[in-house]
């Protein structure tokens, strides 16, 4: 039998003391600017700033610079002549590649086949996207919007366009004010999250370890998603590609759940303890009803309008209870 750690017991006792301890405020300006010194180097930890980030969340007047730490677009132990340095070179990196892409369009229209179809996917796939706010306001440069992502499609290999990175552009478009950042920040999310968002990479991996996670924890829901259900699990897909964004109220929650995302606390793969903690949102229904594989996903995709924060405090209970049980050692690697 492997033991769980010191350090992962510490974990669950804070995953459980953030729902039952009302939250505290948000970390605001005036708390940042203290986790700094003098010459702008972190004074604090980073496990500190994190866990405060997973207990208390960030106030918008700090999420851009406090998500360029969280995604790597800053070191965490830079200074801040360091971070001005990294600026003005991710901007002229991105000028740069823009000029790159200019010259290179027509060849890649004639040499390579997906080029004009991806091209089209993400023209199309924008112009869907509802870019105004309640008052009718536009909120976003479609063709701002649209470049970034096809700059973004050329320059990485690896994660393919997918429906899902229209929206994931969206938000940073709206967090921060120059095309330099929005590109940036989208890139190094990527690479945070391409294990858990990019169907090439690492979706699948995802929806076997929430099987295997609902096997364990809730062997009855297990059972009936085995038999009537069967196939369910896999075709939430939606849920990891687009980071859950579908299911909240506000913008606001859809960068709630995502800086917890990329603190990695409590645990490692924290988005499908999320996942499971939706879909015990919908186990009684399911069950009394007795739903087959259709009417489950139909459930499943009416969970809108959440609050991140009852979600995260569900997740962490999961997280806590998976602790405190002799977890199977697929989902020990996974997770603790």
């Amino acid at each position: 039998m492997t033991t769980l750690s010191p350090e992962n017991s510490l974990s669950a006792r804070q995953s459980a003391s953030f729902i039952l301890v009302k939250r505290k405020p948000a970390i605001d300006k005036t708390e940042w600017e203290g986790f700094f010194d003098e010459n702008g180097h972190l004074a604090k930890s980073r496990d500190f700033i994190c866990i405060n980030i997973l207990e208390r969340g960030l106030h918008p007047c700090v999420r851009t610079e406090a998500w360029k730490f969280l995604t790597g677009y800053y070191s965490w132990q830079s200074s801040q002549d360091e971070r001005l340095t990294v600026d003005s070179t991710r901007r002229k990196n991105y000028e740069a590649l823009c000029q790159m892409y200019q010259k290179i369009e027509p060849l890649l229209e004639n040499l390579h086949r997906n080029f004009t179809e991806t091209r089209n996917n993400i023209a199309s796939d924008t112009q869907k996207l509802y870019d105004r706010d309640p008052q009718g306001n536009v909120l976003i440069d479609k063709k701002k919007l649209e470049k970034i992502l096809l700059l973004s499609y050329v320059c990485n290999t690896q994660a393919e366009y997918q429906q899902g990175f229209p929206e994931m552009v969206m938000l940073f478009q709206l967090m921060v004010e120059c095309d330099h950042e929005t590109f940036w920040l989208f890139q190094f999310f990527l690479q945070k999250m391409e294990h858990s968002c990019v169907i090439s990479i690492g979706v699948d991996k995802n929806l076997d370890m929430l099987n295997i996670l609902i096997n364990f924890l809730d062997p009855v829901f297990a059972e009936h998603l085995k038999g009537k259900g069967a196939g369910t699990v896999q075709s939430l897909f939606r849920w990891f590609c687009f980071r859950f964004q579908h299911a909240f109220k506000t913008f606001d929650d859809v960068w709630r759940l995502w800086e917890v995302l990329l603190t990695g606390k409590p645990c490692r793969n924290f988005q499908v303890l999320v996942a499971y903690s939706m879909l015990q949102m919908v186990r009684k229904q399911v069950l009394q009803e007795n739903m087959a594989g259709d009417a489950i996903l139909l459930a499943c995709n009416r969970l809108i309008d959440l609050d991140a924060e009852e979600l995260i405090s569900a997740a962490c209970m999961v997280y806590a209870e998976l602790v405190q049980k002799d977890a199977p050692q697929p989902l020990k690697d996974f997770f603790l």
